[in-house]
Order: C-alpha cells, then sequence, then structure tokens
C-alpha cells in the first residue's frame, strides 16, 4: 500500500474512534467506549503498514478484551453505590396506620416519616385497625403496601 493509502485508512480508523466516542458521551451507557478503543488499535496497525485484515483482527480482539476486563469493574465503581431515594426508600420502614386499612372498602391511610400515605394491606382479606404499626413491603403506584409489624 501507499502512504496515501494507509494514511486514509488510519484517518478512518480514527474517525470511527470518535464516532464511538461520541456515542459514549450522548449514551453515557458504558456501552461504545471499549469499541473506541479497538478502533485506535486498528489504527495504530494500519499505521504499521500491517493489513486490513490484522487490523480488523486487532480491533475486535482488543474491543472484547476490554469489554470483559474494564467493564465490570467500570460498572461497580461507577454504579455499585446506588442509594433508594424518593419512594422506594420507604420500603421496610415503619408506619403507622391513621386511618383503618380495608382494602374492599378502599380505605387506609398511614402515616411515615411524618408523611401521609394511601395505604392498602397486602392482604386482600385483613383489616388492620388505626393505631397499628406496619411494615411496608411495596409501593405501587401512589399507594402503601403494607402489613401489620412483627414483635
Amino acid at each position: 500500500m501507499n502512504m496515501v493509502t494507509v494514511g486514509m485508512i488510519v484517518i478512518g480508523w480514527l474517525i470511527a474512534a470518535g464516532i464511538f466516542l461520541l456515542l459514549e458521551i450522548f449514551t453515557m451507557g458504558l456501552t461504545t467506549i471499549w469499541f473506541a478503543g479497538g478502533a485506535v488499535m486498528g489504527a495504530v496497525f494500519a499505521k504499521l503498514g500491517l493489513p486490513v485484515w490484522a487490523q480488523v483482527v486487532a480491533f475486535v480482539v482488543v474491543s472484547v478484551v476490554l469489554l470483559a476486563v474494564t467493564r465490570p469493574l467500570a460498572k461497580k465503581y461507577l454504579n455499585g453505590k446506588t442509594v433508594r431515594t424518593n419512594a422506594d426508600s420507604l420500603i421496610g420502614c415503619i408506619g403507622l396506620v391513621t386511618q383503618t386499612i380495608h382494602n374492599l372498602k378502599a380505605q387506609g391511610q398511614v402515616t411515615v416519616r411524618g408523611q401521609v400515605w394511601t395505604a392498602r394491606s397486602t392482604e386482600e382479606d385483613i383489616v388492620i385497625k388505626e393505631g397499628t404499626r406496619v411494615k411496608i413491603t411495596a409501593i405501587s403506584g401512589v399507594k402503601l403496601l403494607v402489613e401489620p409489624e412483627e414483635r
């Protein structure tokens, strides 16, 4: 291959790396960054004058190795300390029934952390009296699903 062709191939690999980087910036999903590294290696192989098949193999191998080695670490350290927020943080908390919970009558309220929530029992046929302490097991829409606290 002549120098012009090699230069064009190198530029092609670098453009591919740039596209992968831009896609990563826009998605922030740790999905394309690995391929940018593979494309850079393809550019290095092209600059060394190696055949296109070797460049493609280098791209695939480097991309797969980067994906296999670094993605689990990145996910662990970037997403490993997810903290539940808002309503999800109420699951497992204890609340106080402020209006008797009766699923068939579609009534019931619980106070948790100073807020009043509509509540329903996790069991259809159970009525939970006002003043009972309950554990929040789930949230369905804007209603807490609760069960009497075990003592």
